[in-house]
């Protein structure tokens, strides 16, 4: 299927695949959610590695989460920009904060274990930058979908199984027709066995083809 990574050109494309199967997701955002859910599975064979950075605090353990945080991935505090001493050496700022995921009241929470210090940020500076895994998301244009067109065949295979699921879910039983996103062979199977199919097919392709 040629066509961009926008969000419109992969609804579309997946609303063709679907074939008489598309008849039951009749609501305007069914296509966009289904490319949603197919997204966030790209999570655990795709890491979105991004930089995040918050102000430290004297004996402040928590902080608001980047708010498309799935994993928290290391600390850059002590290393870049400002490399901290060794244990050894007098300027040694102490132990650096464990970072963990919580979820709080208001949303996810960063903690930082132990809280910096008033040591730390004297020789550290205030500024904590931080790698963590992003999550994938479709945008309305192409350069604002995260991934490459180059996965577009496997983002469409798993919207096409969450479709198979949501119909199994309902307990549709008589089989569809639909095409594959990538040779455009035609499958008939029932929602259940083909859901089972493609995520066999995707899991597959996704772990062959890398990161």
């Amino acid at each position: 299927m040629a066509g961009s990574m926008s969000r419109a050109d992969l609804a579309a494309d997946l609303t063709a695949s679907l074939h008489d199967a598309a008849e039951v997701f009749v609501e305007a955002g069914d296509m966009g959610r289904l490319l949603d859910l197919a997204a966030l599975d790209f999570n655990r064979h795709r890491p979105l590695t991004q930089l995040g950075t918050l102000s430290a605090e004297v004996g402040r353990m928590d902080y608001p989460a980047p708010a498309n945080l799935y994993l928290f991935k290391s600390s850059l505090w002590g290393i870049a920009p400002v490399a901290r001493a060794k244990p050894w050496e007098r300027q040694w700022p102490g132990p650096m904060p464990d970072v963990r995921v919580v979820d709080g009241i208001s949303g996810r929470e960063l903690h930082l274990t132990p809280a910096p210090t008033q040591l730390q940020l004297m020789t550290l500076g205030a500024e904590f930058r931080y790698y963590y895994f992003g999550k994938h998301t479709i945008g309305d244009t192409d350069t604002t979908t995260t991934l490459p067109a180059g996965d577009r065949f496997l983002l469409l295979l798993r919207a096409q199984a969450e479709a198979m699921r949501e119909m199994s879910m309902r307990n549709i039983t008589k089989p569809v027709a639909m095409r594959d996103s990538l040779h455009s062979a035609p499958r008939n199977m029932t929602p259940a066995a083909l859901h089972a199919e493609l995520m066999r097919e995707w899991e597959s392709k996704v772990s062959r083809l890398g990161l």
